[in-house]
């Protein structure tokens, strides 16, 4: 066995298993109320031709019902309702088999770009639910999109990677990553960037990409990590990076949940230098969260968390984040508000206020400014009941023109009838796309093991966008 230093496989597999990388594989999974999509290669064999697919009811008696294969694709028509399925493809000759993939059927929601069902064993050296959505529109045109695949306590460390060359109506693998975790896909003078870390509270790196995500260069270092959950580390959620001053700004944490909770900082670099060496980058200092902050809720809060850098009306810097209010009184309804320095990027944050937000905590959201409109838009999870004050079952598009005052204009995913514990619409990642919102979501519904381990990664748009915000 030869040594790696890659970053990017078709497939990844841990080395005890690397014969398994010539096997055919199912790299995607999209299944709907009655059928099933998938996509699959073989790269020890010749061709897509000379292989089938078998699959029949999960646990069933019955023989696998046999599917001959004519290309990378297929779609399993006439299936039962909300019934898991077992699936795998193999050589004709015999010589090789995919693993054994689950899935179960039922309606979704918008377009998925990939499934996992919860007891599939086929990322468990990472995880077993796809987690932190990153969506990018390339240079070239086409959309892609990212997502990690989590559970609590797994090592967290693999990303999948899909592209759209078609607006979001269909989706193809690109590759994966690893070991990459939390990772943010952002465009920057014309190359693709993955900003990750190497695992929860790992290191946080940066790569990039010179074929629009198909390989990439061995990630750099620019913060080292704990690597564990029981230390402080850095957190870097996929926020937004936006430029401003002439420089790239980001928001990043530091700490951990068995800690104590995060401080909060702001990443940046300036825009004209290299973004692959960490020399370049500059970091404020983490400030705590302090309970005594003039309208800070009252109770044991964990402060805030996956901050968005954001320029305000005024034009200052700012770290808009989600306010940990779970528990404390009131539970929801704000969001912290840091303010930074846009011509000293290493001097500490300030705190700058609370403002009110519905949607603003217990859950990550972006949030990015429209020139056109003059408005700040943000995709939240809404509560729409005071007795579930962490419900993501309710996705919202909520605008404020003053980063003080927001307002929800439009429900997204009206799914309030629905259990909270068990769906979840959550973490979306969202791009502005000439008059639409482009987005995608980590969604959890059809059998996910709870609301938060998601089980699709769905793509949506919102059309003509701006008519719902208050005019100018």
């Amino acid at each position: 066995m030869r040594g790696q230093s890659e970053w990017h496989y078709r497939p990844y597999s841990p080395l005890d298993q690397i014969g398994s990388r010539t096997l055919p594989y199912i790299c995607r999974l999209a299944p709907g109320e009655r059928e099933l999509a998938l996509e699959w290669f073989d790269k020890g064999s010749d061709g897509p031709d000379a292989h089938a697919l078998y699959y029949r009811l999960r646990g069933a008696d019955a023989p696998y019902a046999r599917l001959e294969l004519t290309g990378p694709e297929a779609v399993l028509q006439g299936l039962e309702p909300q019934r898991d399925y077992e699936l795998y493809v193999e050589r004709l000759d015999g010589s090789g088999r995919s693993a054994v993939r689950l899935a179960r059927t039922g309606a979704a929601v918008g377009t998925v770009i990939h499934y996992l069902h919860p007891e599939d064993e086929i990322y468990a050296f990472s995880g077993r639910s796809l987690c932190s959505p990153s969506l990018v529109r390339l240079p070239g045109g086409a959309l892609l999109a990212s997502m990690d695949v989590f559970a609590g306590g797994a090592p967290q460390n693999l990303t999948l990677l899909y592209r759209s060359d078609d607006d979001g109506a269909s989706w193809r693998y690109v590759t994966e990553l690893f070991p990459c975790f939390w990772g943010k896909l952002f465009v920057w003078k014309e190359t693709l960037y993955m900003l990750a870390h190497a695992t929860e509270y790992g290191d946080l790196m940066i790569g990039a990409s010179q074929d629009e995500g198909l390989t990439w260069s061995t990630p750099v270092t620019i913060l080292p990590g704990a690597g564990s959950k029981v230390a402080r580390g850095p957190h870097k959620a996929p926020m937004p990076v936006i430029e401003a001053g002439g420089r790239l700004h980001t928001a990043i944490d530091y700490g951990s949940w068995s800690t104590g909770g995060h401080a909060n900082g702001l990443l940046s670099i300036d825009g004209e230098a290299d973004l692959l060496v960490a020399d370049n980058w500059r970091c404020t200092p983490f400030l705590a969260y302090d309970p005594g902050w003039e309208g800070a809720t009252v109770g044991k809060s964990g402060g805030g968390l996956e901050g968005n850098a954001v320029v305000g009306p005024d034009g200052a810097l700012y770290n808009v984040l989600r306010y940990q209010m779970n528990g404390c009184d009131p539970a929801h309804g704000k969001a912290l508000v840091l303010r930074g320095d846009l011509d000293a990027p290493e001097a500490p944050l300030r705190f700058h206020g609370f403002v009110d937000f519905n949607g603003g905590s217990n859950s990550k959201f972006d949030l990015l400014f429209d020139a056109p409109s003059g408005a700040y838009w943000a995709i939240v999870s809404e509560i729409v009941d005071e007795a579930t004050p962490n419900q993501r079952n309710v996705l919202s598009l909520a605008v404020s023109r003053d980063l003080q005052r927001f307002e929800i204009v439009k429900r997204l995913l009206d799914y309030r009838e629905e259990d909270p514990r068990q769906v979840g619409f959550q973490y979306v990642s969202f791009l502005i796309d000439g008059a639409d919102i482009l987005y995608q979501c980590r969604t959890a519904m059809n059998g996910a093991r709870n609301f938060h381990d998601a089980n699709y990664a769905t793509f949506h748009r919102i059309a003509d966008f701006r008519h719902y915000g208050p005019p100018r």
